[in-house]
């Protein structure tokens, strides 16, 4: 018996027989257990056996695991026994990823992917579409959903109503219809995709194809690997249409309250100019990972006679050629807007207020996602599917320990590069730790860069760069509190957004926005992301401390890979299976 099946079986044996210390044993001193769903009906992290034992202590009873064993042969390098695992609850079905040293675990994933009695009808249980025969009263699929979009949302209530229609809630509407739970997705502009086809021109993906796929329908082969916005906006309207989203365009959530008494919630909305009110069990916040623009109040902002807007709501560059234009902020909008006026003839000014993470498109996707999203990751059996639970076993505790070599590569592969940078006055960071992009993005979501081409503007000075804090605006200038004054006929705010919980203190209250508290981050005491060590992304994906109401967004990789755990948990509740939540969010920062 190999070390990984007789790990299987003492720990399939020791959970069996309702022995928490037995099972937590097993265990290395330093080890992470990371569930999704199956044991806790939460996305939790527990660290030690100690935390592993207490968990167990918990949620065994009713969690009732079996049928351990692997699904492919394990493999060894450095000391550590990879093996894929299976195994079923009393509710479901689960799989994952068991990391052994030295015959005990450092890492464990466990993840539900399906419940019992609530398969998806796909493959072998695909639906058949039609029932041969003569039959009088026969209803087509058409017929059908006509009669759904007449009756949802005015004469039946929807189980869930995800506010936003954005990528996040597309794929996570599409989770929810293949299984079976009325869903409403609400959406302010006309059609989806138009969040993207809003946006200036030049805006494209910065993360590959293979890492941006939606559930059940990947891109094609022809596919770019970047993809610009107007295309992505067109096959998010594509999507919606042919996985029968009930898609309420041209929506506007006015409000929404919550009933504990009813376990409902009473959602005030305006369809095409039409006041309804829907009455859900479960509310959806799909608004991205972030909340409103934060526009900054500066002092003579009422005086300047230019334009001025947020990166958010930025036109395009054309009707500034010629123009002077200052962009405030240094992150991936400002290098977007910067590189896209430079292009027609602009004078641009970045104006940077702290560091920035820059690294270089084509090195991060060789050296950062190469190993699990990309055509040689394929050609290697690393399935889109397996790369997203690869990434999702690694614990967040440790997760900067694997990025901080890849970093270092990447510093080392492009020295000129960052040479150049420094030497045209760019402040650049590479995380408080050297951990790099990635990192930031799960701390803070905010302080980088994938250069696409800005960088070397910057660096051959085509882009200027001022630093430091803005004073006031003039008529027709910034004044940095230095003294610099930059002349400007546009003025952009590319400072990023508010806290997403800000989107419930303004549907549904102030109150309900503390409750929940913050959302994004680790609590890893780095900047922007305070302590305590939380273990898991805030309030993102699982059950907050306001009951029925619900985060999801984050990019695209995420947002694929976290729906299925969040249409599972709206799936059981639907259904009245019980759903105990073991080691619910605590709230240590309400904004």
């Amino acid at each position: 018996m190999s070390d990984v099946d007789q790990w299987l079986s003492d720990f399939g044996a020791a959970l069996s027989r309702g022995d928490s210390a037995g099972a937590a044993a097993l265990f290395h001193e330093e080890s992470f257990w990371r569930d999704l769903v199956a044991f806790t009906w939460n996305l939790k992290t527990v660290e030690g056996p100690e935390e592993i034992e207490a968990m167990l202590d918990a949620t065994l009873e009713h969690t009732q695991p079996s049928g351990w064993h692997t699904t492919e042969p394990p493999d060894t390098a450095d000391g550590i026994t990879t093996a894929w695992i299976a195994f079923e609850t009393a509710t479901g079905r689960g799989n994952g990823l068991l990391r052994l040293r030295d015959g005990k675990a450092w890492t464990l994933l466990t993840a539900l992917y399906e419940l019992k009695g609530f398969e998806e009808p796909r493959g072998t249980h695909r639906p058949k579409g039609v029932v041969h025969g003569a039959d009088p009263d026969r209803v087509t699929w058409l017929e059908a959903r006509q009669r759904e979009a007449e009756e949802l949302g005015y004469t039946v209530d929807p189980e869930v109503v995800i506010v936003g229609g954005g990528q996040g809630a597309i794929g996570l509407g599409a989770r929810l219809r293949q299984l079976g739970v009325p869903t409403i997705i609400c959406e302010r502009n006309a059609r989806p995709g138009d969040s993207w086809r809003r946006r200036y021109k030049s805006l494209c993906l910065h993360d590959p194809v293979w890492y941006d796929h939606l559930p059940y329908i990947k891109f094609p082969e022809n596919w770019p690997v970047f993809s610009p916005k107007d295309k992505i906006g067109d096959w998010l309207e594509m999507y919606t249409r042919v996985m029968e989203l009930n898609y309420w365009g041209s929506t506007v959530v006015r409000s929404a309250s919550f009933d504990p008494d009813e376990g409902r919630w009473t959602v005030q909305v305006e369809r095409e100019g039409q006041a309804l009110t829907l009455r859900p069990r479960q509310l959806v916040l799909a608004t991205g990972m972030s909340s409103q623009p934060n526009v900054p109040e500066i002092e003579g902002m009422d005086v300047f006679k230019g334009d001025q807007h947020h990166s958010s709501k930025h036109p395009g560059p054309d009707a500034y050629a010629g123009k002077r234009a200052v962009v405030i902020g240094s992150n991936n909008s400002a290098h977007d807007i910067c590189a896209a006026l430079w292009e027609v003839g602009a004078d641009v000014t970045m104006v940077q207020r702290s560091s920035t993470h820059i690294v270089r498109s084509d090195t991060l996707m060789e050296i950062g996602l190469g190993a699990l999203y990309s055509e040689e990751a394929l050609a290697a059996g690393v399935t889109t599917e397996k790369a997203d639970l690869i990434f999702a076993s690694l614990p967040y505790r440790i997760l900067h320990e694997f990025q901080i070599p890849l970093y270092d590569q990447m510093r080392e592969r492009d020295k000129d590069f960052y040479d150049r940078l420094e030497a045209a006055g760019f402040w650049l960071d590479w995380g408080e730790d050297g951990s790099g992009l990635f990192m930031k993005y799960l701390r803070r979501g905010s302080g980088y860069y994938i250069d696409v081409g800005a960088s070397e503007l910057v660096a051959d000075g085509k882009i200027k760069l001022a630093h430091g804090r803005v004073a006031r605006l003039t008529e027709d200038a910034v004044e940095l509190e230095d003294g610099t004054v930059l002349g400007a006929d546009l003025v952009v705010y590319a400072t990023g957004y508010n806290s997403m919980n800000g989107w419930a203190a303004e549907l549904i209250s102030p109150e309900v926005a503390d409750k929940v508290g913050k959302v994004w981050g680790l609590g890893s005491a780095t900047t922007k992301d305070p302590g305590p060590w939380e273990g898991e992304q805030r309030n993102m994906w699982k059950p907050t401390q306001q009951e029925h109401l619900w985060f999801h967004g984050g990019n695209l990789h995420q947002s694929r890979h976290y729906s299925l755990y969040l249409a599972l948990q709206l799936k059981a509740r639907l259904e009245g299976i019980d759903t105990p939540v073991y080691g619910l969010q605590e709230v240590h920062h309400l904004a």
